[in-house]
């Protein structure tokens, strides 16, 4: 008979927020696998629970997911843990999961806190649409693509940051999206919790003379529809703009002018690019 794998939530700071059949799970299962043994330990000696463990990390994933599963396919059951929130959430869990999927074997969620969801009810930013980003990577080349890829997004951001990296990825950020609104979470649910309101550039003022210390979260809002109107505000889309208009049945002169306006240039530079378009003599205006 084939076991079960339980995704386990454990606390993400306050020990008291693990639920009881989280504790129940926690205590009925064969083994765990635990990003790391020595916090799970910890926790495990809160509950007075003794269990068999074995460490499940990035480091660690292939080899020991393998065993893992051919332990669940001879019929013993695991609890996945990290060491703080939800399993699988920036975490190698996943691919636990993934295998569990693909062999048949039974998972049974058993949810607790998120930090990321946790921060984003703090921030006092717009919750209806949101992206996880988790961690920015320390290689320049791949994080500016990230960054590049989110940069015109509307939905609000949410990252993942230690703290000896982040001072520098508040000023990529502020570098990359301009000074936008956000909140700076730390040691959520922890003794000295704490939510740090502003825009991104006083985010970076404030820790140019503060150690960052504690685990980080970092919510910011996304792109304005100022933002993204000002991306596209050329006079060549005023232009383009323009044919429209002028498509739709209006005389070139007045839909020049109607563009220039809403786009905030001169008429007179909206007509020399719409005649551009189409390779007219723009030496004069109509």
């Amino acid at each position: 008979m084939t076991g079960k794998l339980y995704i386990v939530g454990t606390p993400i700071g306050n020990l008291s927020d693990l639920s009881q059949r989280a504790s129940d799970t926690l205590a009925k299962v064969d083994f765990i696998a635990a990003e790391d043994t020595r916090v799970t330990r910890k926790l495990l000696s809160h509950l007075g629970i003794s269990k068999p463990m074995v460490s499940y990390h990035k480091f660690s994933s292939g080899k020991r997911c393998e065993d893992i599963i051919e332990r669940l396919l001879s019929g013993e059951t695991c609890a996945v843990v990290t060491d703080a929130g939800m399993p699988c959430i920036s975490d190698p869990g996943e691919e636990l999961v993934r295998e569990c999927h693909l062999h048949g074997i039974p998972l049974e969620s058993v949810p607790g806190p998120a930090a990321f969801v946790t921060a984003l009810c703090m921030s006092g930013l717009d919750t209806s649409r949101f992206s996880f980003e988790g961690f920015l990577s320390v290689t320049k080349k791949q994080r500016d693509e990230h960054i590049a890829e989110i940069k015109n997004s509307r939905r609000t951001l949410i990252f993942y940051e230690a703290p000896h990296k982040l001072k520098n990825t508040l000023a990529d950020l502020y570098q990359a999206l301009g000074d936008r609104n956000a909140a700076l979470c730390r040691e959520l649910t922890k003794l000295h919790e704490e939510v740090i309101k502003g825009t991104l550039s006083e985010l970076c003022r404030y820790y140019e003379e503060r150690t960052p210390k504690g685990e980080f979260v970092l919510v910011i809002e996304g792109q304005s529809r100022a933002e993204e109107k000002s991306g596209d505000c050329t006079p060549e889309n005023a232009a383009l703009k323009a044919r429209e208009l002028v498509t739709a049945g209006m005389k070139p002169s007045d839909a020049c002018k109607a563009a220039a306006k809403e786009y905030g240039f001169a008429k007179s530079e909206v007509y020399k690019h719409y005649l551009a378009l189409d390779g007219q003599d723009n030496s004069k205006e109509e």
